[in-house]
This record gives structure tokens, sequence and C-alpha cells, in this order.
């Protein structure tokens, strides 16, 4: 288990996390923001979600931050969970927007959609979900009238191709062959997180500029799929839908870092080493993962239609 010291000299734990937002948060608790991270907060006109921009321009600001350079964007949807078909419709909209702005321009382009995570895991199948209920129209486009194919924003296909303990293949791999032959103007990841709080599970949306490597966020690294293994922009799209488990522990105790260490750090260590490498979600896992994989599906059918 990773353990550090804290400033106060009780121990911590280093909790895994996908989300640039609580990265920078940890730096700014810990008082150790580097130079090259900026955070922005963006207006949303009804109130729905928070939007938070971070960004990441520096080497060190990448190091401390343990993600890449580029730009995390983050929408706090408190409601997300609930079954309002109308807030969720406004997630969609608002998350389509955040999408386009980092696509590349153009009149028409065309999009791969990936579905990463294994299907038979439901804490793993949002990308798969999603890929269900996306309206693809690569295959439909040659047989339309050009005036018709000219009202398209978007050409879009997808794949699912599956995690590598069934195929025996790299997820990259998979991905670089499709898009040599394809040649879309970007790739458009999708994918479950894993989160350090529990109150952002389902609720927090994240979409970012620098790609993905699958199976990070529980620890299980894989290759690699950005800008520089695939050549083309890689925007990725994903929502917690696990955390760790020694976050469940660490929020039953309380911060450590606010408790006397005689009352803290021997439980807290006994804890925490059972609970290495455990990932955990909630009974409602089922019906979460459909329910945000359609809204999801939602965000990117809409950037098939015209602006």
């Amino acid at each position: 288990m990773d353990r550090q010291k804290t400033k106060n000299g009780m121990l911590g734990a280093e909790v895994r996390t996908d989300l640039a937002l609580e990265a920078g948060e940890r730096l700014q608790n810990d008082n150790a923001v580097p130079e090259g991270l900026r955070v922005e907060k963006l207006p949303c006109e009804d109130g729905a979600a928070v939007i938070t921009r971070v960004h990441v321009e520096s080497g060190e600001a990448a190091r401390r931050m343990r993600k890449p350079i580029g730009t995390y964007i983050t929408i706090e949807a408190s409601a997300l969970a609930g079954e309002d078909e109308g807030y969720h419709g406004k997630i969609s909209e608002l998350l389509s927007r955040q999408i386009r702005e980092l696509l590349p321009k153009g009149e028409q382009r065309e999009l791969l959609a990936v579905g990463l995570g294994n299907r038979a895991v439901t804490a793993d199948a949002l990308g798969p979900k999603t890929i269900d209920h996306l309206a693809v129209n690569r295959h439909i486009l040659p047989f339309y009238r050009e005036e018709t194919r000219k009202k398209t924003f978007t050409v879009l296909s997808a794949i699912e191709p599956g995690v590598m303990a069934k195929t025996g293949i790299e997820t990259a791999q998979v991905v670089q062959s499709i898009v040599r032959s394809l040649k879309p103007d970007a790739v458009l990841v999708l994918d479950s997180l894993a989160a350090r709080s529990i109150h952002r599970l389902y609720t927090t949306i994240q979409i970012s500029n620098t790609g993905i490597a699958p199976g990070s966020g529980v620890g299980n690294h894989r290759n690699a799929i950005d800008c520089e293994t695939l050549g083309v922009p890689v925007i990725a799209v994903g929502i917690p839908m696990v955390v760790d488990a020694a976050t469940i522990v660490r929020d039953a105790l309380g911060d450590s870092r606010r408790q006397p260490v005689e009352q803290t750090e021997k439980k807290a260590a006994a804890y925490l080493e059972k609970l290495q490498n455990m990932y955990v979600t909630t009974k409602e896992i089922d019906e979460m993962t459909e329910r945000l994989s359609f809204t999801l599906s939602e965000a990117i059918n809409a950037l098939t239609k015209r602006e």
C-alpha cells in the first residue's frame, strides 16, 4: 500500500481517482498547488449543474496531479442519480455542448465512439451500454441524397472493443486498427471511472482532451488511448461508478488529519491494509448503469445534428 506521512505526522493513504477535480482538491487541501495548474468555474444558466475546468499546463502540474497535460471538464449534477427525465435531458444537452467545444471544428466531421469496459461486469459496463443507444449513421449516409447528408453535423460510428481478458488483444491495438481504416476526425472514448468520494458516484461527468488509459482508475493499467497513440484527437467521457473501498473507511473514521493520532492511526492502517485494491459500488448499480448510459448516448446523438 502506498502510504505517506501527512504534514502533522499522521498516517495517510493514497486513494486512486480518475477525476482531475478530486486530484486538484487533494493538492489544495495540502496547500501544494503547483504552478501550471489552473481551475476555473463556468456559468450554468439554470443552476442544474456545477461546471469546473481544470487546466493542467505544465510538466510539474501533470506530475503532481498524476494526470496528462490537458483540459478536464467536470459536470457535477447532484440529481443525476435520480429518475427525473427532464433533468437528465438538460444534462445531456449540457454535456453535448462541452464535448462539442473540444472536437475539431468543421462543417462535417467523422467521429468514432469507443465503449470501453467489460459488459459482463455491471460497474464496468457503462461504455458498452452507451454504445447500445447510439444513433450511428456512417453506414446509411452514402444512400442519402446530397442535400440530406449536408444536414448531418457529425458522421458517427461506434465500436465495443471488449477487454483483453476476453479477446487476448490490447484495447488500444483494436482501436488503432480501426482508426487506421476509418480515418475519423476524432475518437470519443466512453468509460466507467473510479472516484475518491462516495458523493460523486453517479453524479459527476468528466470530459477531457487527454484520452484515457483503460483500467487506470482501479490500478489495472493498459496501453493508453490518446492522440499520441492514435494520431487523432481523443475525447474521454466518463462517470464514476465505483470508489476505492478505503474511501469508505476514511469517511467513517473521519479525516485522520483532523483527529488525534492515537484515535485513528492504528485503526485506519489496519482497515486500509485489508481493503487495498478493493473497489465498491451500490446495490442500484444495474439501474444506474442503464440510466446513465442513456444520458451519455443522448449527448452524443445530439452531435449528429447541426448547431
